[in-house]
């Protein structure tokens, strides 16, 4: 199949709405190739209505794009490998939406328990996480929360490139609280509340994404620059395409951190956590001890406070969520401060400070997360 032909199936896919096809990731040999295919589809005169249907992932010279077969792809000029783009998670399972802080009535922020917990209010006497920029692939964000004010800089909406990444669903809300919140006078206080969140909505309002947006919200992290990349999400199955967009982004010296997954699995964890370049988080309760829930291991690297984990919702609301997730937020929280003051520290680094500072938790051969002043030097 060459290019024409391949434009001869899109074109179909479009007048479906590409319902009736499988989405694909197309991965080419070379940059070479994947530029030729790209310049070859952009100069068709079909290409204003097909080009919805086309992602191209420059970090790992790939596109995605719906297809009756897999057959197809193969037959395409300078492809080496094609692969079902799968859809992802995020973790976390919901509570009753809060009303604001009780510590709001005495005009003073609400520190969560985990923050606490992490010893993170002990860091702020010499970092607060600012001048650090913060991915956060997940559902967005609530640009609104009073909580958030000042935290969210630039950002943005993979699912649809004309709007702001704003959070319907609730989770990357969530997380972003955890990371960053930094109420003034009443609200909620996170662990580095002057760290700058870039929401990157990778993720639908039932929380589902597929590996190509993911990918995609790598690929703008890296091109924008950003420190850290959270990742509160998971599956079960390993994708090439998602490994090598990760390894990419760990060579040029980014941290990535990922939940591991909420089914108490003893010997496995779920993709991309599972991946040797990440730094991979379980959760942990208010009494210091694995949660039930929480995915654990050997292949875990570090746990954090991740059950009925008080954080921002949309609407200026509250809620409490469980899930390694919310563990994973902690983390991310930690390694800004960390990196505010030692900012050329390297993935591998930070995992090895991260384990060395951290506490011991019974039944574990890995240590809870655990953030005083001397784990910054």
């Amino acid at each position: 199949m060459n290019s024409s032909a391949l434009l001869g199936v899109l074109k179909e896919a479009a007048l479906t709405g590409g319902k009736s096809a499988k989405r694909y990731i197309l991965r080419f040999r070379n940059k070479t190739s994947f530029l030729q295919f790209l310049r070859k589809l952009e100069s068709s005169s079909d290409w204003a209505k097909i080009r919805s249907l086309v992602q191209p992932m420059h970090l790992i010279d790939a596109v995605s794009c719906p297809l009756q077969s897999a057959d197809y792809a193969f037959r395409i000029p300078g492809v080496r490998m094609v692969e079902v783009d799968s859809p992802v998670q995020v973790h976390s399972s919901h509570a009753p939406t809060l009303k604001p802080p009780a510590s709001q009535s005495n005009n003073s922020p609400h520190v969560p328990w985990g923050v606490r917990q992490i010893r993170a209010p002990e860091a702020w006497r010499e970092t607060k996480g600012q001048q650090i920029r913060i991915g956060v692939i997940d559902t967005g964000i609530d640009y609104f929360h009073p909580d958030l004010r000042g935290r969210i800089s630039r950002g943005i909406n993979l699912l649809n490139r004309d709007m702001l990444p704003i959070d319907d669903n609730g989770h990357g809300t969530h997380i972003s609280g955890t990371i960053a919140a930094s109420a003034e006078h009443s609200g909620m206080m996170g662990v580095a509340p002057l760290a700058t969140i870039h929401p990157v909505k990778a993720f639908d309002h039932n929380g589902t994404a597929y590996i190509s947006d993911i990918v995609l919200g790598l690929d703008w992290c890296v091109r924008n620059r950003v420190h850290i990349i959270n990742m509160s999400f998971g599956m079960k199955n390993r994708s090439r395409s998602l490994h090598d967009a990760v390894r990419n982004a760990y060579r040029l010296g980014i941290p990535i951190i990922a939940s591991s997954g909420n089914e108490a699995k003893m010997t496995s964890i779920d993709y991309p956590a599972r991946f040797p370049q990440v730094i991979s988080v379980g959760a942990t309760t208010l009494n210091k001890k694995i949660a039930p829930f929480s995915n654990r291991g050997k292949a875990i690297d570090i746990y954090a406070p991740g059950d009925k984990v008080r954080s921002t919702w949309p609407n200026r609301k509250y809620m409490k969520l469980s899930g390694t997730s919310m563990a994973t937020s902690h983390v991310t929280g930690v390694i800004a401060l960390m990196l505010t003051i030692r900012p050329d520290l390297k993935p591998d680094e930070i995992k090895a400070l991260l384990q060395r500072t951290s506490n011991p938790i019974a039944g574990s051969v890995r240590a809870a997360l655990s953030a005083p002043a001397k784990s910054m030097r």
